[in-house]
């Protein structure tokens, strides 16, 4: 393990040497990749820096310990022992954390798909209401939302939105919410007073690159049609829709713009990579689930994954049997309790993954 430390101290500093120069500063592409690669590394570099300092600190201490004729140093010394051995190992045991294999997905961007689902317009209100709730999150928490495609409902809420997420770590972030989430409480046209239950899906997809998907134009059929929404007349009357289908696989992307099919093509074009991508991913995961159950995510969007229960202000996350009566922060944006929660779980299934790949 601190070999590979080491070696990623080096390559640490081998980065910022890099990212300091004139020919990667003028190339987005080589340095967004750097520093993305910086941010997966810093956290593990500092620690390991400040373990390997605190055992200079502490070989130091151990000798005026042994060494100091002094008395009243000879005894600082030995209680500074003490402060430097119970230190590094708490850095120690976070170091072994850090070092457990990260989804490689965990720092990219990602795209948000809320649809409803069962329970008609209480679910298109209850998909609005999730869609806020996430942006609050995000404006929390220093990512940027954009708006990708939006299906409105008839009563204000929304059959289905496509949104783009960014900022450091967004994946990492966001990627356990995938599946469907229910919620109970009174719709504001029950008269009386009944609890409903409705659900929306979500899907979170990390932003796939070039690199990741090889794509054939020749494998695409990419039809054009005129936009609906806002835009007045100048949506009637220009064919700004884009829509692909990849004919191999069958997937089929669409995004409108009230002016520019430019733009839509190109972001079609990145939905379908990431569609691809995901599928790429799924496939690697069901593999490896054939092998060994301790996997990262079922990636099953069909089942409940969590319950929002407004009258009791409960929600629920069923995957790690964490409830809390704080139902209003989390719809003010206040995902953090529930985010953590599947972190840690996250993390402590890799270990289980890692020891039992150790030992075997």
């Amino acid at each position: 393990m601190f070999d590979k430390l080491r070696s990623a101290s080096e390559r640490l500093d081998e980065i910022d040497a890099a990212l300091s120069t004139q020919e990667i500063a003028t190339d987005p592409t080589r340095s967004t990749a750097l520093m993305r690669e910086r941010a997966e590394l810093e956290e593990p570099v500092t620690a390991w820096r400040r373990w390997d300092a605190l055992g200079t600190e502490l070989q130091e201490a151990r000798v005026m310990a042994d060494e100091e004729a002094d008395a009243e140093m000879r005894a600082m010394a030995r209680e500074e022992i003490g402060r430097l051995e119970a230190e590094r190992a708490d850095v120690e045991a976070r170091l072994r954390e850090l070092m457990i294999p990260r989804d490689p997905r965990d720092n990219r961007d990602i795209v948000l798909e809320i649809r409803a689902g069962t329970g008609g317009e209480e679910a298109a209100l209850w998909a609005g209401d999730l869609l806020r709730a996430y942006q609050r999150f995000a404006d929390k928490n220093g990512f940027r939302v954009e708006e990708i495609s939006l299906s409105p409902a008839s009563q204000g809420g929304i059959k289905e939105v496509v949104v783009a997420v960014r900022g450091p770590s967004a994946f990492a972030r966001f990627k356990h919410e995938s599946g469907t989430h229910r919620v109970q409480r009174i719709p504001a046209t029950e008269s009386q007073g009944r609890i409903h239950t409705s659900a929306c899906t979500v899907a979170v997809l990390a932003e796939a690159e070039e690199v990741d998907v090889e794509i054939n134009p020749a494998d695409l059929r990419i039809d054009t049609y005129r936009a609906s929404g806002a835009g007045g007349q100048h949506v009637n009357r220009t064919d700004s829709a884009v829509r692909i289908t990849h004919e191999p696989t069958g997937v089929v992307v669409q995004c409108q713009d009230e002016r520019s099919q430019h733009k839509n093509r190109s972001r079609a074009m990145q939905l379908l990579r990431n569609q691809l991508y995901e599928q790429q991913i799924q496939a690697q995961a069901d593999a490896q689930s054939a092998e060994r159950k301790a996997q990262v995510g079922s990636g099953d969007r069909s089942e409940r994954i969590r319950t929002y229960n407004f009258p009791q202000n409960r929600v629920t996350d069923h995957r790690i049997g964490l409830t809390l009566h704080a139902l209003d922060q989390v719809m003010d944006g206040g995902f953090e309790p529930l985010f953590d929660g599947l972190a840690q779980e996250e993390r402590a299934r890799r270990l289980a993954s890692l020891q039992e790949d150790a030992a075997s």
